[in-house]
């Protein structure tokens, strides 16, 4: 779903559109929000209501690795940067690990 396409399902599904916005932790920036909504609203039609939880726990994972660079499984992890495709996040940061860092203070 490109962006416009996600602005004209949350206009077509208000109500679901609502309960997805139930979903905000109150730690979320804007950024960090509009990008996870958007992966749930791109995925919230393979997950039957009562299992929303998981994908909302999936976003969650996707919005940690994105935002705060955690690592996952290898599994979970392609799993869910499928979910996300498309997805758009402006200016995302960008992780270096500690060996990378080593490494060049090194030569």
């Amino acid at each position: 779903m490109a962006n416009l396409d996600v602005e004209d399902f949350i206009q077509q599904n208000r109500a679901l559109a609502e309960q997805v916005d139930t979903f905000r932790g109150y730690w979320e920036s804007e950024k960090h929000w509009t990008a996870r909504r958007d992966f749930i609203l791109r995925n919230v039609g393979d997950f039957e209501d009562p299992h929303l939880d998981q994908l909302v726990s999936l976003s969650m994972v996707w919005a940690n690795n994105v935002f705060l660079g955690c690592r996952y499984n290898t599994e979970l992890l392609e799993k869910v940067k499928d979910m996300g495709e498309g997805v758009v996040v402006e200016d995302p940061p960008i992780f270096k690990m500690r060996d990378e860092i080593m490494n060049k203070q090194q030569s």
